[in-house]
């Protein structure tokens, strides 16, 4: 599989007087899980839209790499798989149906669709709930027919904005589990996530505060290179006030 990877310039974004990003520099390097941590306004869903194409820079570059190399959006997008924090789902649509609908939109080859169903089924434990409906479906069982559904199109780069926001503890560990699989291939995981608990799970942080970078890193490396104990202690001691 190609490698793909990100990197900021100076990346701001403002929305009217408001500063969501003030000159952030990422590095998102290929093949490793990513952890955007930060408070509610931290500037986590602002990041993920630009790094997705949805929205555009006030200011700075967001430069795309295939291969090492680098290259254009428009070549780097149908790598590319975004899963958004609000619901995104149709709520009177069945699991099965979801999935027919995403093949139909990503235009999967049917014999390649009945592969990757039936293992995102399998890998997801939702096989046995193909018929039930998402509006019936728990907070973690909808997150993971999200992820499904993003992962259908089997994509290189995948950019997961709180995926386990209000979702039970057991179906958090569920699916930072699913992530693990998926970071196994090597393909480039971006999740962000105000759980501080969830940021040690990660191959690297990065620490948004108020629209500000405190940190990046490997998480052992940067709480030390800190001196804190935790990453609740970094953005209590740094983050602005």
């Amino acid at each position: 599989m190609e490698n793909f990877s990100i990197r900021t310039e100076n990346l701001k974004k403002t929305f009217g007087k408001t500063h969501a990003l003030s000159g952030v520099s990422f590095d998102f390097s290929a093949g490793l899980l990513h952890g955007l941590i930060g408070s509610n306004g931290a500037g986590k869903t602002t990041t993920m839209r630009l790094l997705a194409g949805l929205l555009k820079p006030s200011s700075g570059k967001i430069n795309y790499y295939s291969g090492g190399k680098p290259a254009a959006f428009s070549d780097f997008r149908p790598t590319l798989a975004y899963m958004p924090q609000q619901a995104s789902l149709y709520p009177d649509l069945s699991i099965d149906e979801h999935l027919e609908f995403f093949r139909e939109l990503y235009r999967i080859d049917p014999g390649l669709y009945a592969s990757r169903s039936a293992e995102l089924l399998k890998i997801t434990r939702l096989d046995k709930f193909r018929e039930r409906r998402a509006g019936q479906l728990s907070g973690g069982m909808y997150k993971k027919l999200g992820l499904m559904c993003a992962l259908l199109q089997s994509p290189s780069v995948l950019l997961l904005d709180e995926p386990t926001n209000g979702v039970d503890p057991i179906s958090r560990r569920e699916f930072w589990e699913l992530l693990y699989s998926l970071a196994a291939d090597k393909i480039l995981i971006i999740v962000s996530t105000a759980y501080m608990d969830e940021a040690e799970r990660c191959s690297r942080v990065h620490l948004l505060d108020a629209g500000a970078l405190l940190a990046s890193g490997e998480p052992r490396a940067v709480l030390k290179e800190r001196g804190a104990a935790t990453f609740e202690e970094i953005f209590i001691r740094e983050g602005k006030k």
